[in-house]
């Protein structure tokens, strides 16, 4: 049937009395309404009254062709508005443009109405912070702040947020709580809903697209719909659906993820990625938390995360507890990973709850009902526990071993010992190029060498190079006596006889210079960092009895680092009275100390404190230190934060403002906030102070580093600014975002900035591009060769300006970080933040200011490995398998050292004219040789072998030179012969696809993911993540092959570090001499060589000796005592004299010639 041409005559009926001619006429209407819709647009006011009629017997149709109308005018809010009174003549499934418009209205205005209705639960911290931080900037930041403050207040922006999760969250926000972004208008986004029907139909229309979704298994959807709608019981709903449907459903086999289980993990990863409240997020998770802990079976890991972000130590401590009470294997494998990963994302203070709360692993045989008044009653119930079998007490003490850092920093310090890479070639080359008595370039050196070294306790370099390290003075020598501590960082048993030389002495006797000193407790705290239990005491003793103020320095840092994240109030009091005493020169480390000591606590007692003392000191590095505390302390607070920001970017003093934009950057890192990029991005072209406009492009990267595809796009344009300053920190938020990515865009942003005119634009560059490089090879990206030999030209160029060879001198130690086996890591390997590195990160950015800083970096790195553990935390021997060609995740090469550029003896010119009359000559008197011998061999055989060696001795003179080289060329041609199949040969392998892997094997985060464990003996608990894997043993019975752990008999035998020797007699005495020597030459003065001689005789006589394992680990010997292994060749491994049918088949080959 042919449809409507007009609608001139239909539309009459609507004016006749008879409902039936009226309903005709709506019915014809409706199906042809996309073609009369411009006529019918005429007569709304006739539909509408039908609609308004009580008695009209088919308003729900009148109402549907309203809508109709109104969606081709464009008019979408009253078009979703009449659909909705339509009812069921609205068809959800019904497949056209109309009805997808008005869906897609529907689940925007449910999702407004949803959220705007959500009350989120106010926490009583927040709500005692913010007033008392408010009445902190009363003073500075009255109703006329806004015209002293040279930005623009981010409360008077009128930029509605882009997330629908924010769309109407006005109480969490640096938004004005007046702001409103809803707009009200017929093409509005938002449709007012006045009438209760409108709003029920509304919801029975979400409701029915809900059911249809859930019935089709599109759990997803809703889900997503549910979360932006901020309704939890539609959540919880949806959860629980799936969990029902997969429980009928036959069939699902015992290794399949479910839907529930599915569901469960993109509910949590949305929730940790997507969702920008903290409030909110909370909420979410504490959902998923009772959810999962109705399952029969739940998926512990996925407790473990929530319980992290929710800080709840209790629900940690009972998962724990019932996981090795289960008393089965598997369960207790599950047990120490979750140890595992509860360690690698909580703080400090976290995890001192979780171990307080559980039993000690000490046995006890009798009842301990004598300490029950004594201890609370928890303490009771671990007593109790403790009487049970003593396996259960051997798991609680290794589940403690592990929650206080001690397994798991072992087993790195392993990992990065046995397989160090180090190309201490590139190292010379560094030092080589650079003037050590410069105090600029001595340090790049050292930086560059402890980079290279993290973590690998080979501190080969400084051995070998004790004169260049005597060059040191003042600052330079405390930045390599803190050096030890990022090489030996880990090294926990170690640290006080490593450091003991330097470290501060408690008797009168002096240890050396006061930067050697200082610098040691710099150490000591960077080999204790994040792990403070058995440092902090020593580290509070040597401060607090600190007279000088360089020392004060070295132990406020030294305290910092080792008590990150503990709100130790006790340390904090001690570094306040230290800053009381308004020393420049100290004051800027104990700022920072503070803020490191209460790391995201949001302390407001310590933060007015800081406040106060910042706006009073005269001091510029004081305030500075206290600005960088302060944004340490509101570290990952969020929404938490923003009065405190608020305070501080209003502040006339651009150092504030400076820690203003820090703590955005903290408060709101990994978090990818617009509202934050924009108060950002908005400081960086308006803020009149170049230093506050750099901190604020820089901080882009720490609030994207999730997103780090998004960062080389935003960045474009400032990375082209006029000001140096910005570019800069365009550079550093690209290296910072994208670390370890090898992210082609970023790398095409920074290669023209190596150009830039400015000396510290292209010192950002190198050292952006170094951590973007971050263990990559060529395979992954061609790139990183022409990389790292801009690096090394940019060194040996003596006509770069110093900071330019300084930034390329770092970036050739972050680029082969820790032995090559360390990346940087701002997210731990289960996706939660990496507190520690970006705190590390985000203090290094500070060495612009001073160079000390520098060594915060190390703790962004991050070992990549895969360690597999047995039931008794062992290392067991067992391979895996990599789906990949070995060359793709390989290990750069090693730089070629080429034979010419060593020291060779200088060629002397030789013209062609004279080479060939010397060839005519030595062939002229081989002839009359071969007549003479011809003639006299019979009567003189004596005079003519001396005569042959003679001649020999002759010819060596003159064809020395020509045949050497004709020597040479043919053992080549012989050498390329035979190894070109084999080259051919290795080069197929490497294409094979698939290869196997050792345990303690490096791993890259990429390649994590071609990573598989094949049926074997031992399967891993959880899909790897890098790190320790607990691993089940199918056949526990059978004996296990376990990896040796070289780290343990190497111990001993670093006497000259350590101060200690396996060897009895004079071999401990040498020992002891070397390390007095070694110590000199950090605390002597830069001229004195005297005892860099002695120690030189010294490891000469070792050299000799019959013990060489300490030179072995130390490597001075070959350096300082190379005289006497000429010697010793020379007198045992001479070789033996030339056979003469070598001189005969010469003759030989030169008659031929002939």
């Amino acid at each position: 049937m042919p449809g409507l041409v007009s609608a001139t005559g239909v539309l009459g009926f609507l004016a006749d009395e008879e409902h039936d001619l009226k309903v005709f006429a709506l019915q014809t209407l409706n199906d042809d309404i996309d073609t009369v819709w411009t006529e019918v647009a005429g007569a709304l006011s006739q539909i509408e009254a039908l609609y308004e009629d009580d008695t009209f017997p088919q308003r729900q149709l009148a109402a549907l062709v309203l809508a109709k109308v109104y969606y081709h005018l464009q008019a979408y809010n009253e078009s979703m508005t009449f659909a909705l009174a339509a009812g069921d003549l609205f068809k959800l499934d019904a497949a056209g443009e109309f009805e997808e418009t008005i869906i897609s209205k529907c689940v925007d205005q449910y999702i407004a109405v949803s959220s705007a209705q959500h009350t989120a639960p106010k926490s009583p911290k927040n709500d005692n912070s913010l007033p008392a931080l408010a009445t902190t900037f009363a003073t500075g930041t009255a109703d006329g702040s806004a015209l002293i403050s040279p930005t623009t207040p981010f409360s008077q922006t009128t930029l509605p947020s882009k997330s629908l999760l924010s769309r109407v969250s006005t109480d969490n926000t640096i938004l004005d709580p007046t702001f409103q972004p809803v707009k009200e208008g017929r093409s509005a986004s938002i449709a007012p809903i006045g009438d209760q029907a409108t709003q029920l139909a509304l919801q029975r229309v979400v409701e029915r697209l809900f059911e249809a979704c859930l019935k089709d298994g599109r759990y997803r959807q809703v889900v997503g719909i549910a979360v932006e709608a901020k309704n939890l019981e539609v959540l919880r709903r949806v959860i629980k659906r799936a969990s029902d449907d997969e429980k009928k459903a036959k069939g699902k086999s015992p290794d399949a993820q479910g839907p529930a289980e599915g569901l469960m993990e993109y509910v949590l990863s949305i929730c940790m990625d997507i969702v920008q409240e903290r409030s909110f997020r909370t909420e979410i998770l504490r959902l998923i938390l009772d959810l999962l802990n109705e399952i029969p079976n739940p998926d512990y890991f996925a407790i473990a995360k929530c319980v992290v972000y929710l800080s709840s130590d209790e629900e940690a401590s009972r998962m724990l507890r019932q996981l090795i009470t289960n008393d089965d294997p598997n369960s207790t494998a599950n047990a120490y990973q979750i140890a595992f990963d509860l360690y690698d994302n909580g703080t400090q203070e976290f995890l001192g709850k979780i171990i307080n709360s559980l039993p000690s692993g000490e046995p006890t045989k009798a009842p301990a009902a004598d300490a029950t008044e004594e201890e609370p009653l928890l303490e009771n119930q671990q007593s109790s526990e403790e009487d049970v079998p003593e396996n259960f007490a051997k798991v609680f003490k290794n589940i403690r071993s592990i929650l206080d850092g001690s397994k798991t920093i072992q087993l790195n310090l392993e990992f990065l010992y046995r397989n160090n890479r180090t190309d201490l070639s590139i190292l010379n080359k560094v030092r080589d190029s650079l003037e050590g008595r410069n105090s600029i370039f001595h340090t790049a050196v050292t930086f560059c060498n402890a980079f290279m070294n993290q973590g690998t306790t080979n501190d080969k370099f400084f051995r070998d190079n004790l004169e260049w390290l005597g060059k040191a003075v003042n600052w330079s020598k405390f930045t390599a006596t803190a050096a030890l501590g990022v090489i030996h960082r880990g090294n926990l048993t170690q640290s006080r006889k490593l450091l003991e030389p330097y470290l501060p002495r408690q008797s009168g006797l002096s240890s050396g210079s006061i930067f050697s000193q200082g610098g040691a407790l710099y150490a000591y705290g960077l080999i204790h960092a994040n792990h403070g239990a058995d440092a902090l005491e020593y580290l509070k003793t040597q401060f607090n009895s600190a007279e000088e103020e360089v020392i004060q320095h070295g132990g406020a840092l030294g305290l910092g680092i080792a008590g990150m994240g503990t709100g130790s109030e006790e340390i904090f009091d001690n570094l306040r009275t230290v800053l009381f005493a308004d020393s420049a020169l100290n004051g800027e480390a104990v700022g920072l100390a503070m803020g490191l000591i209460m790391l995201g606590t949001g302390n407001v007692r310590a933060l007015e404190d800081m406040i106060t003392y910042a706006h009073e000191t005269t001091h510029e590095k004081i305030v500075r230190g206290l600005a960088i505390g302060m944004a340490l302390i509101m570290y990952g607070r969020q929404e938490g934060a923003d009065a405190m920001i608020e305070g501080l970017l209003n502040d006339p003093d651009p150092t504030l403002r400076y820690g203003g934009i820090m703590t955005v950057a903290l408060a709101y890192c990994g978090t990818g906030s617009n509202k934050a990029i924009r108060k950002l991005l908005h400081i960086a072209v308006s803020d009149v102070n170049d230093d506050v406009r750099r901190i604020a492009v820089m901080s882009l990267g720490f609030i994207l580093f999730r997103k780090p595809g998004s960062v080389p796009r935003m960045v474009e344009l400032l990375s082209e600014s006029y000001n140096p300053h910005v570019r800069y920190g365009s550079a550093m938020a690209l290296g910072i975002s994208c670390a370890g990515t090898g992210l082609d865009e970023a790398i095409d942003l920074l290669e023209p900035m190596m150009k830039d005119p400015t000396d510290f634009v292209r010192q950002g560059a190198l050292i952006s591009l170094a951590m973007i490089m971050i263990q990559q090879n060529e395979v992954m990206n061609p790139k990183v060769a022409s990389i790292r030999k801009t690096l090394k030209k940019v060194v040996g160029d003596r006509h770069e300006d110093a900071m330019t060879k300084f930034g390329a001198s770092l970036a050739l130690g972050i680029i082969d970080a820790g032995g090559r086996n360390c990346t940087i890591g701002l997210q731990t390997q289960t996706g939660n933040l990496n507190m520690a590195g970006i705190v590390g990160m985000a203090v290094f950015t500070q060495y612009w200011y001073w160079f000390p800083f520098t060594h915060f970096l190390s703790l962004a790195f991050s070992p990549t490995s895969i360690i597999g553990l047995d039931h008794d935390l062992e290392i067991p021997s067992f391979k895996f398998h990599c789906a990949t060609r070995p060359s793709l995740f390989d290990y750069p090469p090693e730089q070629e050292v080429k034979a010419e550029e060593g020291p060779t003896m200088v060629a002397t010119a030789i013209l062609s004219t004279t080479a060939q009359a010397k060839r005519r000559a030595q062939k002229k008197e081989r002839a009359q040789r071969r007549e003479s011998m011809d003639i006299d061999s019979s009567a003189k055989p004596t005079v003519s072998d001396k005569m042959d060696v003679d001649e020999k001795k002759d010819e060596g003179k003159d064809e020395g030179k020509d045949e050497g080289k004709e020597k040479k060329e043919g053992e080549a041609v012989e050498k390329e012969a035979s190894v070109a199949p084999a080259d051919t040969k290795k080069k197929t392998e490497k294409e094979k696809v698939g290869y196997e892997m050792e345990n303690m094997s490096r791993v890259l985060p990429g390649q994590l993911k071609f990573i598989s464990f094949p049926s074997g003996r031992y399967k891993p608990v959880k899909k790897p993540t890098g790190g320790p894997l607990l691993l089940q043993d199918t056949q526990p019975d059978e004996e296990k092959s376990l990896v040796e752990e070289k780290l343990k008999k190497v111990t001993t035998e670093k006497a000259p570090v350590a101060g200690q020797s396996n060897a009895g007699g004079s071999s401990a005495g040498l020992a002891r001499q070397q390390q007095n020597l070694l110590s000199q030459a950090f605390r002597g003065n830069a001229g004195d060589l005297r005892s860099l001689n002695d120690l030189s005789e010294l490891l000469g006589r070792q050299r000799r000796g019959e013990f060489g394992g300490v030179s072995e680990s130390g490597g001075a010997a070959a350096a300082a005592g190379v005289l006497t292994a000429v010697d010793e060749d020379e007198e045992g491994d001479e070789e033996a004299p030339q056979p003469g049918e070598f001189e005969y088949f010469t003759d030989n080959e030169d008659e031929d010639d002939e």
